[in-house]
């Protein structure tokens, strides 16, 4: 039977195990926006039954764009971009956990 260890230890590691599963990811933000085609006869030219268009605002070479997504692609993507939002958050909780663990063995050390 295994010993209970250092929980901070346990919980980088099912961190750092579950990042494999985040290798899809994209960057950006992902919206959605509701146009008009401007066509006469078409539903939306009343203004109540809108087109939806989905896209994603990434920076290429440091410059913001806007890209559309295909509407049977829209899920895929916001999927997509949500796992680096899980990405960051992994990354940020593991860096707090490492820096906590080397400020208790500095106080160790000096103690």
């Amino acid at each position: 039977m295994r010993s209970p260890g250092d929980p901070d230890l346990e919980v980088r590691g099912r961190l750092v195990r579950g990042l494999g599963a985040l290798r899809e990811m994209l960057p950006g933000s992902f919206f959605e926006r509701k146009r008009s085609c401007a066509r006469p006869n078409c539903r939306c030219a009343d203004g109540k039954n809108l087109h939806s268009q989905f896209q994603i605002s990434v920076l290429i070479d440091g410059k913001p764009k806007a890209l559309n997504i295909p509407a049977e692609l829209a899920d895929t993507v916001r999927e997509k971009i949500e796992m680096r939002r899980r990405f960051d958050a992994a990354a940020a909780t593991i860096c707090r956990l490492n820096l906590k663990r080397l400020l208790k063995e500095k106080e160790d050390r000096q103690a």
